[in-house]
């Protein structure tokens, strides 16, 4: 499996240097104040006509945000362009290069990106009503040019038909039980924002020695972290790692042989932002989709549709699953993966030969 032909040294290069060009300088000032959506607003962005939203959710979660927001504001369409995180990354940072302007809203499963944007001033200040009402600093930029619109957790999981409950792994350190050897499934960080985010963290708490015995495994290796529940639950594997919780309880829920574990080590939490681009083509329609997916509305669906975790206090839990405080988690350092993420990928890949 490639990881691609740029490093992200090479993609900041490309983007920095136009970004010097086009803007005065990185955003420093306070946030601005948040805006309502009101009439003007709406009418601006139909005037635009459509928003495209660059994403590395689901195709199929952010096709439901899309549809219910134009359901909403009828005469606005939302293009969504789907890919893995780190390719979005990739691909935009060359469509910049190239002095192409597409992208309006942006959404990754690798905070760090945003960290990436907001130093070379790519992004446009803007903050919804509900991100200044009801989420909490450290969900929010202080400047205003981000929020958290989902949070994912990194778990592990298995097949209840190929393996009792009572054998299953409780941590990271079983899954190198020889047991195991040939049955494991997980994602690689080159392709998914959200799994780069885990490994940095696991890497960081459990050791980098983890991976150099995990690889003896045999494990199956896949893109997202949407696979691994998909291959457990086909029954391909018996266990997975690195696979995103959100898909993992809808399965459960919908009758699948699907388990999800919280390791012992605690589990990676993965934020995944939303900004506006400060070039973007639809500006107005841009501020009205953002706006939308912090509303509680918005919010409540990719709780209920897609089994993210949410950040809004007015949004409720699905039924029987565990609330974020009662689990263990890693704690997320976007500014750590933004620095050493070249080196995560290049010495995965070493260990894994992928």
């Amino acid at each position: 499996m490639r990881t691609g032909k740029l490093s992200r040294r090479d993609i900041l290069e490309g983007t920095g240097s136009l970004a010097a060009t086009l803007f005065a300088s990185p955003i420093k000032a306070a946030a601005p104040e948040p805006t309502a959506i009101t009439p003007q607003l709406i009418e601006a962005a139909r005037r635009e006509g459509t928003v495209a939203y660059y994403t590395s959710m689901e195709l199929q979660s952010a096709e439901r945000v899309a549809r219910a927001f134009e359901a909403k504001y009828e005469g606005i369409k939302v293009r969504v362009e789907r890919s893995g995180a780190e390719r979005n990354f990739q691909r935009i940072g060359q469509e910049y290069a190239s002095g192409i302007r597409v992208v309006d809203v942006v959404n990754s499963s690798d905070a760090s990106h945003f960290i990436a944007w907001k130093r070379d001033g790519l992004l446009a200040p803007y903050v919804p009503e509900d991100v200044a009402k009801y989420y909490p600093p450290e969900h929010r930029d202080a400047d205003g040019l981000f929020a958290t619109f989902r949070i994912v957790l990194s778990t592990l999981g298995y097949n209840t038909n190929l393996v009792k409950a009572a054998e299953a792994p409780k941590s990271y350190a079983d899954l190198l039980d020889p047991k195991w050897k040939g049955k494991i499934v997980k994602s690689h960080p080159g392709y998914s924002g959200a799994t780069l985010t885990s490994t940095y963290e696991i890497a960081r708490d459990v050791g980098w020695d983890f991976f150099e015995k995990l690889a003896k495994q045999n494990v199956m290796q896949v893109q997202s972290a949407a696979d691994p529940p998909k291959k457990i639950s086909l029954g391909e594997r018996s266990i997975m790692m690195d696979g995103g919780e959100n898909l993992a309880s809808l399965l459960k829920d919908q009758g699948a042989p699907v388990e999800i574990i919280y390791p012992a080590e605690g589990s990676p939490l993965v934020i995944g932002p939303n900004g506006i681009f400060k070039a973007a083509p639809s500006p107005n329609a841009a501020r009205l989709f953002q706006s939308y997916c912090f509303s509680v509305e918005a919010q409540q669906s990719i709780i209920d549709v897609s089994g993210y975790r949410s950040v809004h206090p007015q949004t409720r839990e699905r039924a029987g699953r565990k609330l974020l405080a009662e689990i263990k988690t890693m704690k997320d350092d976007p500014e750590g993966v933004e620095r050493d993420a070249d080196k995560v990928k290049a010495r995965y890949t070493k260990i894994f030969h992928v």
